[in-house]
């Protein structure tokens, strides 16, 4: 849509940038690995599936709550610190851009660069025969068992228009028997793209790789679908629906019903994004825009074609070239390759750091204890959960050999509820323990604790990760998992969970962990202060934090203080910084850089100087209000001299990237940062750390 220019202005506060202006500049740094012919060129296709996907859940989740700003009186808009339809307007403004560079790289770039290595899109106007032959024996045996053609009068179609699938909206005429006039109408099909494959591969000569859109497909046999009536044109639309469930607070057992009944409401919510065919008829708009009450912030421009997220899922020919060259996972030996992993545990404390390591050491960590004899008991939060999860399967088999297993289960992590209602559900068949979210708060920790006996007495164990106990999402997300039995943290791991499986007890004191609703906010102001303190009196204040997102108003003004006070800030942000740097006088001390490459920078690491004494933190939680305010989150302090130092080695070397790095100013640009000294790839680096260990402590082995 055209957007009028606009003020520019758009910040809660001066030096505070929207938090979804950030956003969309984050999603910019997707667009630019797209971009990078420095990627092979596979790798660049995935960049842009990813992008498209982060686009589609902005309009799900963020840009419905400001159209509902728009929507609510002019008494309530006018206490808000910015205007919803300036920043609307801005919003779309930023996609507008950002797709016609989409459509640049795709059209200009990625596929010029595919069809040097012989990998062809084709469409109905330049098949062969043979092609033609396939599609008309693929739509007739295939295609057409998914598709229902329809004709649409009056609004009839609003309610089952599903929530982002494509649609065809055709342009189509009869003879009326009476009159031999021409009646106009309009018909619509769904394309199957969520049943069968987007891409279909086409049979093709020689070294060629061909493929065919199954939109085009559909279009082929619209024809067949619609006898009787003179197909016209056909033009592509999809509706993205709001995604919030708005369920109000309720006790637990109530808000596992009204979640299970709300989930529905996605696929009929109020439209936030209607997309369209930029070339569709005025006719055919106008009926669509009256049909669904659109608004003109509603409705956003695009080509023939939509929902590139599916090029996530496109052939790739065995090509495995045209992607980055793997880096081997790493065994973590001391767990991953122990006769009795706690026993190594208890030793010391240990780290590792997927995906760099294999997720092996924290599966064997549960499914060890599931069999071990002398465990008794079992503990963990689950926040997202893998659809065939060897750790809750080894925790069911715990379970069922007579042991007493404990799962907090977060039915209130958005777009998983169901996959993780469903997995609630098998867990208590199978006797565990399972503990649904707690009204109002989201329990976002990632932590794991087991009991066992050992000659009468018990010791425990802790398992304590940044991001989620998720097998398929450890081959992607850079995570950082403690394992320790140091009584310190695991007597506050289990009031933790105590605090959260009860709910009954007032909440504990930490005099180590830092936790969400409890202590987490008042200790990070107390470690900037401490910094703070040391700058002014002795010129040594330095600052750390490594997260995805940075957009908490009283942490920012804590850390512009910090700058002011000339305590130097680095800041490692992957997504959201509403932090301006570089300002003088507010925050020039402040540098932030954000890393995207081959896997996702999820670790959450907080680092303060303390003159010396270097307090180092690994946590779940980002610096966002909703983290330090609204979810039960858990930082741990890395006490092993070992871990501490070679977790400052992975923040010297994200620091010091020269490859995949890029320098967030006070314009909110994305510049990469480049140098003339060596080349420094932070995440190839970090992998080529942890494989000289691995040679270390193959050295020691043998040596013994």
């Amino acid at each position: 849509m055209e957007i009028e220019t606009i003020d520019s202005k758009v910040y809660y506060e001066d030096y505070h940038i929207h938090r979804d202006v950030s956003w969309l500049s984050f999603n910019a740094r997707v667009l630019q690995e797209a971009m990078d012919k420095r990627n092979p060129v596979l790798e660049r296709v995935k960049f842009l599936g990813i992008y498209s996907k982060n686009l589609g859940e902005f309009f799900h989740v963020r840009m419905p709550y400001h159209l509902n700003l728009i929507r609510i009186n002019k008494s309530t808009r006018k206490r808000l610190s910015y205007s919803p339809k300036q920043l609307v307007k801005r919003l779309i403004n930023i996609v507008n851009e950002q797709q016609i560079e989409f459509t640049r790289i795709l059209r200009t770039e990625i596929i010029p660069e595919l069809e040097s290595h012989n990998i062809y899109f084709r469409d109905l106007d330049n098949i062969t025969g043979v092609q033609q032959k396939f599609i008309h024996e693929y739509f007739t045996n295939t295609v057409r068992l998914h598709v229902a053609p329809l004709l649409l009068r009056g609004k009839s179609i609003s309610p089952f228009l599903k929530d982002g699938s494509l649609y065809l909206g055709i342009l189509l005429s009869n003879k009326n028997n009476l009159s031999g006039k021409l009646n106009e109408e309009y018909g619509l099909v769904r394309i199957p793209s969520d049943i069968l494959p987007r891409f279909v591969v086409l049979p093709s000569e020689g070294d060629s790789n061909e493929v065919i859109l199954l939109d085009d497909l559909v279009r082929y046999g619209l024809p067949l679908l619609f006898s009787g009536f003179k197909v016209g044109a056909a033009y592509s639309f999809k509706m993205t629906r709001d995604a919030e469930l708005y369920i109000d607070n309720k006790v637990s057992g109530e808000l596992k019903e009204a979640i299970k009944k709300s989930l529905h409401k996605r696929q009929t919510g109020v439209p936030a994004r209607f997309v369209y065919d930029r070339n569709m008829s005025t006719d055919l708009l106008t009926y669509l825009t009256d049909t669904f009450d659109l608004s003109k912030y509603d409705k956003i421009k695009e080509g023939r074609y939509q929902n590139y997220h599916d090029l996530l899922k496109l052939p790739n020919f065995d090509k495995y070239e045209l992607y980055d060259k793997p880096l081997v996972k790493l065994c973590y030996s001391p767990l991953e390759s122990s006769i009795n992993p706690l026993e190594e545990i208890k030793k010391g404390d240990h780290m590792i750091h997927p995906p760099y390591h294999s997720f092996e050491s924290v599966i064997r960590f549960f499914e060890f204890s599931s069999v071990s004899s002398k465990v008794e008991e079992i503990l963990v939060t689950q926040y997202r959960i893998g659809d065939n999860s060897r750790i809750l399967n080894a925790l069911i088999h715990a379970s069922q050999q007579g042991k007493k297993v404990t799962v907090f289960l977060e039915i209130q992590a958005r777009f998983d509820e169901k996959s993780n209602l469903a997995w609630g559900e098998k867990l208590e068949r199978a006797g565990v323990k399972v503990i649904y979210s707690i009204p109002g708060i989201k329990v976002h920790c990632k932590i794991g604790l087991v009991k066992r006996r050992v000659n009468g007495k018990v010791e425990t164990f802790s398992l304590l990760s940044t991001g989620n106990f998720h097998e398929v999402n450890s081959k992607i997300y850079s995570d950082l998992c403690l394992f320790t039995s140091d009584s310190r943290l695991c007597t506050e791991v289990e009031s933790v969970f105590d605090f959260i499986v009860t709910r009954t007890n007032a909440p504990p004191k930490f005099s180590h962990l830092l936790v969400g609703k409890v202590n987490l906010r008042e200790e990070l102001v107390n470690l900037i202060d401490k910094e703070i303190s040391n700058a002014t009196n002795f010129n040594c204040g330095h600052i750390i934090l490594k997260m995805n997102s940075l957009e908490d108003p009283s942490i920012i003004e804590k850390l512009y203080e910090a700058s002011n006070a000339n305590v130097k800030v680095d800041l490692i942000v992957r997504g959201i910084c509403c932090l301006t740097p570089g300002i003088p006088n507010v925050s020039e001390n402040i540098r932030i850089v954000s890393i995207l490459d081959r896997y996702l920078e999820h670790a959450r690491v907080y680092y303060f100087h303390a003159n010396g004494d270097q307090h180092l933190y690994l946590s779940s939680a980002d610096f966002m209000t909703r983290n330090l305010s609204r979810r039960v989150e858990v930082g741990v302090p890395i006490y092993d001299v070992k871990i501490k130092r070679t977790i400052c080695k992975i923040l010297d070397l994200q620091l010091s990237d020269n490859y995949k790095s890029r320098r967030i100013d006070a314009e909110n640009r994305n510049t990469y940062f480049v140098n003339s000294e060596a080349t420094i790839q932070s995440q190839t680096c970090i992998h080529s750390l942890f494989a000289k260990e691995n040679q270390v402590r193959s050295s020691k082995s043998k040596a013994y």
